[in-house]
């Protein structure tokens, strides 16, 4: 990141004060959870968090659309079907959360297959798909990273951690790692944006911290979860872990999340080639 910053003294300012903003913001979603613990209990902040971010998804997808050379039936048409399926997605998850089916219990955990699935069944469309190519070569590669400034909300795993609520085995890489990726999401964000030296080099790493993240995350989870799998006893069990609304971080956030890693890593590297057939021709 030096060398992108060495640029310009305002690409430096505006990294910086970026950075100071999504500080702030974590500071005080941090402060308002440790001063008033029922407030997250009631589940309003979450329910407000969520459906903001999912309108923020479904408007910029529509935006990005529009930059598109697609007529106008088929941006109508290709924004319907990713809008529909994940919002649908967003729905029976909340369902299911709600009715606690994801509570631990004896037998085959359902909270994995949440987290994976949708991956598993995602991730060939999103990586084949010429019109999501299309789309994402139409977008700035700065909104799909910006966008994830919202995992700083995943700080509340150290909120429930110093409450007690929560083993600090899985609570504190996971808030940890989760607070971190979305500090790093604006100033990362800015630097696409500025087209600073070695931002896409940046984006790039930023994407692989996302993922190591997760995969730390999920790891820890799955293997101190009651069950045939479990290989780490945490010093008190994670129960809220699957209850509404924390649920809704990894039966949702967490594979919604990785797929948008996923699909910024694919922008970068059409990114990448575009500019080498410019340069070329």
């Amino acid at each position: 990141m030096n060398a992108a910053l060495q640029a310009q003294p305002s690409i430096q300012r505006g990294v910086i004060g970026l950075f100071g903003l999504s500080l702030a913001i974590t500071a005080v979603w941090l402060g308002v959870n440790m001063t008033f613990p029922e407030l997250q209990a009631t589940g309003i902040p979450s329910v407000v968090i969520r459906l903001v971010i999912h309108a923020t998804m479904l408007t910029g997808l529509w935006l990005g659309i529009q930059q598109t050379g697609f007529d106008a039936g088929t941006r109508s048409r290709v924004w319907l079907a990713i809008a529909l399926p994940f919002t649908a997605w967003l729905a029976v998850v909340w369902w299911l959360a709600v009715e606690g089916a994801f509570r631990a219990r004896p037998g085959a955990p359902v909270l994995p297959v949440a987290i994976l699935l949708p991956v598993l069944i995602a991730l060939p469309v999103l990586l084949r798909s010429e019109r999501i190519g299309a789309l994402l070569d139409a977008t700035p590669g700065s909104w799909l990273v910006g966008l994830q400034v919202y995992r700083i909300f995943g700080g509340i795993f150290l909120v429930a951690w110093s409450r007690g609520a929560m083993s600090g085995t899985f609570a504190v890489p996971a808030g940890a790692g989760d607070v971190l990726v979305g500090l790093l999401a604006l100033p990362v964000a800015y630097l696409l944006h500025a087209r600073a030296p070695a931002a896409r080099g940046v984006a790039i790493a930023w994407n692989i911290l996302g993922l190591v993240d997760f995969a730390i995350a999920i790891g820890i989870g799955f293997l101190s979860a009651p069950g045939p799998l479990q290989l780490i006893v945490p010093d008190r069990p994670n129960a809220q872990l699957g209850t509404f609304p924390t649920v809704m971080i990894p039966a949702f956030a967490v594979p919604s999340s990785i797929l948008l890693h996923v699909l910024s890593l694919r922008q970068l590297r059409r990114m990448k080639r575009s500019r080498m057939a410019t340069r070329a021709a």
